[in-house]
């Protein structure tokens, strides 16, 4: 059955995750663990530069298309046959983005990326334009994020054809500014009517995803650990430790997103808090190959792929809490644990001394207010 795609209202009650969302956000837990996976491999051969650099593209191309669904959906969602089949199209394209991360680390070959990345941003442009027709007082909005997701593959397919080499990376940071400028310049026009709630549970739900690759990480210290007889019950121990630190701090305070300008910016410090969660988890496989003298890399450079990201985090969720209008404190100990983490890379034991300082923390965010 095919109904109107009609703009929700923005306090309707029990707004909440729909299945088809949970369906999209299951794709993506394929392709962030071949990301995460691939940077794993890339740190252990010590790789670390080049490989960084691919995860930031591929991550920048999984997660802003998940920004814009869920944006899209807060506001329009109406779950017909239409809406289903447009986004498993959406779908199809994340899994097409999660084959072609291989080849972005190995070769540095972007076209399989790419390719996917615009059947999700030109399915996404089939559902504004179809928000546009059903919705005249949100014709504006929805005709401009229409018109400047289609431009930006444009973009995006001539850039993974005709660039040269040495203009990519460049190209890609200014290309890459001009997708998060489009809904900027798109809800300047009668706002979408996105549900604050929806949208802060579907980023928990999210993160909680990305955060189950350094849950994986744990595993494979036990695993490996159990296989080879080397004792790694103690770096599981810490990698858990710092998971479950990254979990009670993301989630310790409320979100409250009251106002368009907070949740854009709410929304675009994800990139980070979720890329970091990420590179997190990648981090911890590689200490695993550390220890079981597996890995080609510095000691130093595998510990910093475990604390710098979690430094980066502490910063991002200090920001996304508002700990800026805090006193006492509350407001400096996110700030404080970044910088003890970043000094825990250069000690012994860089991951222990990192999962201490970690759960000093969430003991503090319990005791601080």
């Amino acid at each position: 059955m095919i109904r109107k795609l009609l703009a929700r209202d923005t306090a309707e009650a029990h707004r909440v995750a729909t299945p088809l969302e949970l369906l999209f956000d299951l794709s993506f837990v394929v392709a962030v663990a071949q990301a995460a996976a691939s940077l794993h491999h890339a740190v252990s051969e010590n790789h670390a530069g080049a490989g960084l650099l691919a995860f930031c593209m591929a991550f920048f191309a999984l997660w802003l298309p998940w920004l814009n669904f869920t944006w899209f959906a807060s506001a329009f969602d109406n779950d017909d046959t239409l809406y289903r089949i447009i986004t498993m199209f959406q779908i199809a394209g994340v899994l097409v983005i999660a084959a072609g991360i291989p080849a972005v680390f190995e070769r540095q070959d972007y076209r399989i990326v790419v390719g996917g990345y615009v059947v999700i941003r030109l399915a996404m442009v089939a559902h504004w334009l179809r928000a546009s027709r059903d919705n005249p007082s949100h014709k504006g909005c929805t005709r401009r994020y229409a018109a400047g997701i289609a431009g930006m593959q444009v973009l995006w397919v001539l850039w993974v054809v005709v660039a040269p080499p040495s203009l990519q990376l460049p190209l890609w940071v200014i290309f890459m500014i001009g997708e998060l400028l489009v809904p900027v310049w798109a809800e300047r026009d009668q706002a979408t009517t996105w549900h604050p709630h929806h949208i802060a549970e579907r980023h928990g739900l999210f993160t909680l995803i990305v955060l189950g690759e350094s849950i994986l990480a744990a595993t494979l210290a036990f695993q490996k650990g159990f296989d080879s007889g080397v004792n790694l019950i103690s770096l599981a121990a810490a990698s858990l430790i710092i998971v479950f630190s990254v979990w009670w701090i993301y989630f310790e305070a409320p979100t409250h997103l009251l106002s368009l300008k907070k949740a854009f910016l709410w929304g675009y410090a994800h990139l980070f808090i979720l890329g970091s969660i990420a590179a997190l988890g990648a981090g911890l496989a590689a200490s695993v190959d550390y220890d079981l003298h597996l890995s080609h890399a510095p000691g130093t450079t595998v510990a910093a792929f475990t604390t710098v990201p979690l430094a980066v985090f502490f910063l991002c969720v200090w920001y996304v809490q508002d700990c800026l209008g805090q006193s006492g404190l509350r407001k400096y100990l996110l700030p404080l644990g970044s910088v003890a983490v970043l000094a825990a890379t250069f000690g012994p034991a860089p991951i222990h001394v990192t999962a201490g300082i970690a759960a000093v923390v969430v003991v503090l965010t319990r005791l601080v207010r």
